[in-house]
């Protein structure tokens, strides 16, 4: 298959075995994906584990993608974050396990691209951390823990010394301007083209 597929034909021939397919999409997201999962884990060969486990759950569980929820990059990069936090607390259970201390894992959330490709991604990975700047630090400092840390709220509240409700408003709100924020970066991209 040599004809260049969108991701919602790309992720059917997957369903169908079409390992081409698979391949496609693997040098689409590779780069963007793992960039992701070491921002979690800040392990290069943590984050390549996280990729290649990624790929191999899209290839033998397709079919629970529904593009009626939403992208399929918001799919990959949910389950990229999951597998992380996996990883990172089989790691700790390890570690703590050979230090001979108590079984005490924390408790986290589970909840050939082209040059113009790749610059969009790269653009759009800098217009979230420029919209992140515009947070408070409150908020950013809750987003950061939850997001790519993969503390539950509840853990953020316990950790932080914060009531749960301050959190779950910080989120919500920094959520929002960040949704916000976003959007209207694209309106004034599509009002310039």
């Amino acid at each position: 298959m040599n004809e260049r597929l969108d991701d919602t034909q790309l992720i059917r021939s997957i369903m169908d075995k079409d390992a081409a397919s698979l391949e496609q999409l693997y040098d689409r997201y590779e780069r963007p994906i793992y960039a992701f999962a070491y921002r979690i884990v800040k392990d290069t060969m943590m984050a390549e584990e996280v990729v290649q486990e990624l790929f191999m759950r899209i290839w033998n569980h397709a079919e629970r993608y529904e593009d009626t929820h939403g992208k399929l990059t918001t799919w990959m990069f949910a389950i990229t974050r999951n597998i992380a936090i996996d990883i990172l607390r089989k790691k700790h259970t390890r570690t703590t396990n050979q230090l001979g201390e108590p079984d005490q894992i924390m408790q986290m959330a589970d909840t050939g691209r082209g040059t113009e490709e790749q610059a969009e991604l790269h653009l759009m990975g800098l217009e979230i951390a420029a919209a992140m700047e515009h947070l408070n630090e409150d908020q950013k400092k809750v987003i950061d823990l939850i997001y790519f840390e993969g503390y539950t709220q509840q853990e953020v509240s316990d950790n932080q010394s914060i009531p749960l409700g301050t959190v779950k408003s910080r989120v919500r709100l920094a959520m929002k301007q960040l949704k916000e924020r976003l959007s209207g970066h694209r309106r004034r991209e599509n009002a310039h083209e």
